[in-house]
């Protein structure tokens, strides 16, 4: 006895194809693709404010100072914060002010930076301190 004509039997197939799990290195690979792009057009994605979401509503512009290359990361609301380039391996560090970058590596390229309730997503040469 068949339960399932072909029919039926192709509708399921293709809906249970549906249903699987997205691929996280698809979707990180876009996210750093994004990051890269908006990047060289002087802008980053943040979250300020301990918002969840990260937005497209910040910049980033760089100058070269006495102790390095410094980021500039432009916030949506007219303030900055500006960090020095580093090549120690921590990335970034905060350039003024009393509250330190915490910087987190993401997959792709990418790093994460955390300042207080803000965070910045940057493209980074991610390897071993030389």
């Amino acid at each position: 006895m068949r339960i399932f004509s072909g029919a039926a039997l192709a509708a399921l197939t293709i809906l249970s194809a549906c249903s699987r799990e997205p691929d996280n290195g698809v979707i990180a690979a876009e996210e750093a693709a994004q990051v890269r792009d908006a990047a060289a057009d002087g802008r980053i994605w943040c979250a300020l404010a301990g918002d969840a979401d990260f937005q497209l509503n910040c910049s980033m512009d760089r100058m070269t100072s006495t102790d390095g290359p410094i980021l500039i990361l432009g916030r949506s609301d007219k303030g900055y914060r500006r960090f020095r380039i580093t090549t120690d391996g921590r990335g970034v560090v905060t350039a003024d002010g009393a509250e330190q970058a915490e910087v987190r590596i993401l997959t792709g390229g990418l790093i994460e930076v955390a300042v207080a309730d803000d965070r910045y997503r940057l493209p980074a040469r991610v390897g071993r301190a030389q």
